[in-house]
This record gives structure tokens, C-alpha cells and sequence, in this order.
């Protein structure tokens, strides 16, 4: 399989996960759409870091490589990676409604996807706002706010950057959505994080909240036996404490 087959093989699956995703009386809609956000990403997988959470790779060549490793059939993954974001960049006109799905579910895969395309002119980033400002759900807003801090960790404005840091701020936002902040505003700067952010977070994050927050694509690739935020707590804000699940083929390795 050359890099052509592997754009092809995007391209083939595309229109077809789309007809499900935007068909509204289709159960798999949110899996229809989870699979088209899930190839656009790589080596995510248990990836909680500060420095590569929400991180869009460059795909650099390293001897013929990128930066995101190898298939299986020994061709670069990211190949494959950027066929999914190029993908979901041409569908992201059909994909921006679906962020008013009746659907809490559904908003939050739109919102997954549409973090891995191309924004040059801030058009998604403007959509994640816009639905923002009239959400209710406090899952979905959460997912709107890391979707935010993706897709601007990919295309930088300093305007998003802190707004985001305002959110986890601001004691009228519900806790996924401060944590949510917290975590995005950390992935978007290399400043120390203060002492009122520890203070937040470890107050906010408790097992059950983490557990429920799982239900966003971004904490649930985090995770594993260990529930997503609470490792991005714990190797973003308390990196000395030991690793819980050493044995879990998630946790990262030494």
C-alpha cells in the first residue's frame, strides 16, 4: 500500500461513515462520526502529557517517516492521518450543523471531529464559540472547549488562548467545563501553571467526575484502566506521583 492507497482507502470510507453520521434516524450516528475523527488522530492512545495532548504532529520526514510511526503494512501513518483531516476539513460544511444535533452525543463527536480540521479561517473555531454561547449540556460545553484548545493549539490565537484560561477561572461554569479549561489552557502554554489552577482542579476532579468525563472521545483515548482526566491530572500537575497502573499497555513508558 503506497501513500496514494492509503488516501484512497480515506476517501472510499468517508462518503459512507458521513451518510451515517448525518442521517438522523440512524442509531451508529455518533460511532459514524467517531470513526472518521479517530484516523485523523495518531499515537493518542493513553497520551497525557502537557507537551502532546491535543498536539497535531507535523508529520516531518524522518528517513523516509513521519512523526507519527509506521501501519502495519510498514508506510507512514501519516498518510493515512492526513487523509482523514483532509477528509474531514472538505466535510466540515456538512459537519458544522451537526453541532446543533438535538443529540448531546452527537454534538460532542462533531465537536472531536471537527477539532482535526484545517481552520485557516477560523471557521470552525467561530462554530465551536457560537454553540458555545447557547449550550447547556455540561458535557457538551466541555467538548466544545477542547475542541477549542485543539484546534488552536493547531492555528494559534491568542484570543481563544485566553478565553480558555478565563473558563477555568470562572466559579459560574459547570466543573467539566473549568477542568475541561484547565486541561486546554495547559496543553496552549508553556507558563508555570499557578497555584490557583492546582487548587481547582484537585477540588473539581474526583473520581466520579473523571469516570463520567470519559464520555468525552479526547478522555476516553486518555484513559484506560485509569479514567482519562485523572491522568492528565496527574502527569500534567503531580508528574512525581507514582503511576497507579503500571501495568496498564496505555500507561506511557519510561
Amino acid at each position: 500500500m503506497c501513500a496514494d492507497d492509503s488516501r484512497a482507502a480515506v476517501a472510499l470510507a468517508v462518503p459512507f461513515l458521513i451518510r451515517i453520521a448525518t442521517d438522523p434516524h440512524h442509531r451508529h450516528r455518533a460511532d459514524a462520526l467517531g470513526g472518521l475523527a479517530a484516523p485523523a488522530r495518531a499515537r493518542y492512545l493513553g497520551v497525557a502529557s502537557r507537551d502532546e495532548l491535543l498536539l497535531h504532529r507535523s508529520g516531518s520526514q524522518r528517513d523516509g517517516y513521519d512523526d507519527y510511526g509506521v501501519e502495519v503494512t510498514g508506510y507512514p501513518a501519516g498518510w493515512s492521518v492526513a487523509a482523514a483531516r483532509a477528509a474531514i476539513t472538505a466535510g466540515a460544511p456538512v459537519f458544522l450543523p451537526l453541532l446543533d444535533d438535538s443529540d448531546p452525543a452527537m454534538r460532542i463527536e462533531a465537536s472531536y471531529a471537527l477539532a482535526t480540521a484545517a481552520d485557516p479561517g477560523r471557521t470552525v473555531r467561530a462554530a465551536f464559540a457560537s454553540r458555545f454561547a447557547k449550550e447547556q449540556d455540561p458535557m457538551a460545553l466541555a467538548a466544545l472547549v477542547l475542541a477549542t484548545a485543539e484546534t488552536t493549539r493547531a492555528h494559534p490565537h491568542r484570543p481563544a488562548t485566553g478565553w480558555i484560561g478565563e473558563l477555568w477561572q470562572d466559579w459560574a461554569q459547570a466543573p467539566e467545563v473549568r477542568l475541561a479549561a484547565a486541561i486546554g489552557w495547559l496543553c496552549l502554554t508553556d507558563e508555570p501553571s499557578p497555584e490557583a489552577l492546582h487548587t481547582t482542579v484537585d477540588a473539581l476532579a474526583t473520581a466520579e467526575r473523571a469516570r463520567a468525563m470519559d464520555a468525552l472521545p479526547w478522555m476516553a483515548a486518555v484513559g484506560g484502566s485509569e479514567p482519562g482526566l485523572l491522568r492528565c491530572v496527574r502527569r500534567m500537575l503531580h508528574p512525581d506521583e507514582p503511576d497507579p497502573y503500571s501495568d496498564d499497555p496505555w500507561a506511557p513508558q519510561p
